[in-house]
This record gives structure tokens, sequence and C-alpha cells, in this order.
């Protein structure tokens, strides 16, 4: 399984970036798949997972809910996270992650991360 994330940077607050999980090696279409974040000093936090595309289902971190927006390409075995209206708290390592199911997403596989900095 490989994982490859892209899409991190530096951004003001306010502004938006959209992070990429390139995927291989596992069955993309049929994979619960998710992002999870950790910052520094703080404990790692699942922002966003999506289910397989038979069940359909998309959940969110209160934290993000109304910003972020989670979404699958099965085309191009490709994940997406649309971050809007970054705040500085959003400033953290970003990590793909994939398993069978939305609730294993933290057992499953994991990419290397991207760093997202947001300052105000």
């Amino acid at each position: 399984v490989q994982l490859v994330e892209s899409g991190g940077g530096l951004v003001q607050a306010g502004g938006s970036l959209r992070l990429s999980c390139a995927a291989s090696g596992i069955s993309f279409g049929s994979d619960a798949m998710g992002w999870v974040r950790q910052a520094p000093g703080k404990e790692r936090e699942m922002v966003a997972g999506i289910s397989s595309s038979s069940i359909g289902i998309d959940i969110y971190a209160d934290s993000v809910k109304g910003r972020f927006t989670i979404s699958r390409d099965n085309s191009k075995n490709t994940l997406y996270l649309q971050m809007n209206n970054l705040k500085p708290e959003d400033t953290a390592i970003y990590y793909c992650v994939a398993a069978r199911s939305i609730v294993s997403l933290y057992e499953g596989s994991w990419g290397q991360g991207t760093q997202v900095t947001v300052f105000s």
C-alpha cells in the first residue's frame, strides 16, 4: 500500500488549500479513507473520513465542519481534502489513511504526511 499526500503549504488565515492523496496497492473504491492531522503537542485528530463508494458516508470533526470537504475520485485513485476558511489552529501535519472501514482508519495504512501551516 502506498499513500502519497501533496498540496500542503503556507497560507494566510481565511485562505484555502486542497490536499491530495494518490493511492496504490489498495482497492480504492472499496476501502474507506480519511485525513488525520497531528499538531505539535496535541493528540492526533480524525479530520474527515469517507466510506467506500458503495456505502457513501462521510464524517467530519466538529472543528472543521462547514469548512472542509472530503471527496474521492475513483477513476484517479485519489482522495482530496478541500480546506476553506483556514484558521491558525488548523496548522498540523495532515496524513492520508486507508482501511476497510471508517471505524478502523486509525489502524489502517498511512501516508508520510504533508505540512499545513496557517498564519494570522
